[in-house]
């Protein structure tokens, strides 16, 4: 059945990956890394030393803050290939989140959609990081839930549960939220598992997340490559009202 958008009151979205465009930035510093010491890496690979990085450290409880994921996944990459560790540059990872873009369609979309919407962001980040992001959206969030909030990474269901309970207290049941998000393995299982409806934003190039080996089980109600379709789908719908 096609998904019916105005069935819904609220969005929630993951940010990186979905909103945001941080795997340029990631790749960029860390083959910065890498040229210095003449370590060859493609990419792909660059960014999977990120990933697989990141994937143990998030597995950490307590969970770390953001920033301390970042130093550590460059550390960790340093070791990895016999580079020495910078403590200069390693605060510049640890900081980076403030570099990260959005991607073109995300402010526009963000505004269509904020017309009709309560907005969520869900996020594995920590509370000062996502305010540079919130920032770059162009919108004023109505629930958002961060790693710091929660003590844990998605794809743990805190995440969505924080969302439910602060919806909640707005008169917006479970079933009347729609989640947005890049990644399936973070994103479209958890909302699978969960019992919500969910987007899937394919966004064409990039991986995190999205690999096969992440995808299992994974069934989006709705696949898009863009933010920009998303609205427009929206709109569609609005029309027909």
């Amino acid at each position: 059945m096609k998904l019916n958008m105005n069935n819904f009151d609220a969005l929630t979205f993951d940010v990186y990956g979905t909103l945001i465009d941080w795997e340029p930035t990631i790749i960029s510093m860390f083959h910065s890394t890498a040229e210095q010491h003449g370590v060859e890496l493609s990419r792909d690979q660059l960014l999977m030393e990120f990933d697989k990085a990141r994937a143990a450290l998030q597995r950490i409880r307590p969970a770390l803050l953001y920033p301390d994921v970042l130093r550590e996944s460059y550390r960790q990459f340093c070791v990895s290939y016999g580079m020495p560790v910078n403590d200069q540059e390693c605060e510049v990872y640890a900081n980076s989140v403030m570099l990260w873009p959005t991607f073109e369609d995300t402010r526009n979309a963000m505004a269509t959609l904020q017309k009709r919407y309560k907005i969520g962001l869900l996020s594995n980040i920590d509370n000062t990081s996502i305010q540079f992001s919130e920032r770059k959206l162009g919108i004023k969030a109505d629930v958002i839930v961060t790693a710091e909030n929660v003590n844990a990474y998605k794809p743990d269901h805190a995440h969505f549960e924080s969302a439910f309970e602060a919806f909640a207290a707005m008169g917006i049941p479970k079933e009347r939220i729609l989640h947005v998000g890049q990644s399936l393995r973070a994103d479209v299982i958890p909302a699978n598992q969960l019992g919500i409806s969910c987007v899937w934003i394919k966004r064409p190039g990039r991986s995190l997340g999205s690999r096969p080996e992440d995808a299992q089980g994974a069934k989006a109600d709705l696949e898009l490559d863009t933010m920009r379709e998303l609205a427009l789908y929206h709109v569609a719908q609005q029309a027909l009202l």
